[in-house]
């Protein structure tokens, strides 16, 4: 059974930065491509973007330029490198297959931006 946990959110000023982690276990990362997905309060959830086993990547329109996701086949491991920011941010963070999540959510990470 695959497992997510995810990490590394927390409480940030607009501005800030964050990198927030996901170690995958129970699956063969390596093939797998992977997303980010968020989802703020009263709000569907919604993928911030995808990168593939050989890391290519692509992201929403909305964190775009502020965004990097990156990987670590070797650590089972995906990353989300977010700069500048904004309140609109805050959201629950996750991680799973993309584009469409097929496994079981794992309990997300919160990312909060306010002053």
């Amino acid at each position: 059974q695959v497992q997510l946990v995810e990490s590394g959110g927390g409480l940030v000023q607009p501005g800030g930065s964050l990198r927030l982690s996901c170690a995958v276990s129970g699956t063969v990362f390596s093939i797998v491509t992977m997303g980010w997905f968020r989802q703020a309060p009263g709000k569907e959830r919604e993928l911030v973007g995808t990168i593939t086993p050989s890391g290519s990547t692509n992201y929403a329109d909305s964190v775009k330029g502020r965004c990097t996701i990156s990987r670590d086949n070797a650590k089972y491991t995906v990353y989300l490198q977010m700069n500048n920011l904004k309140p609109e941010d805050t959201a629950v963070y996750y991680c799973n297959v993309g584009p469409r999540a097929v496994w079981t959510w794992g309990q997300g990470t919160q990312v909060t931006v306010s002053s």
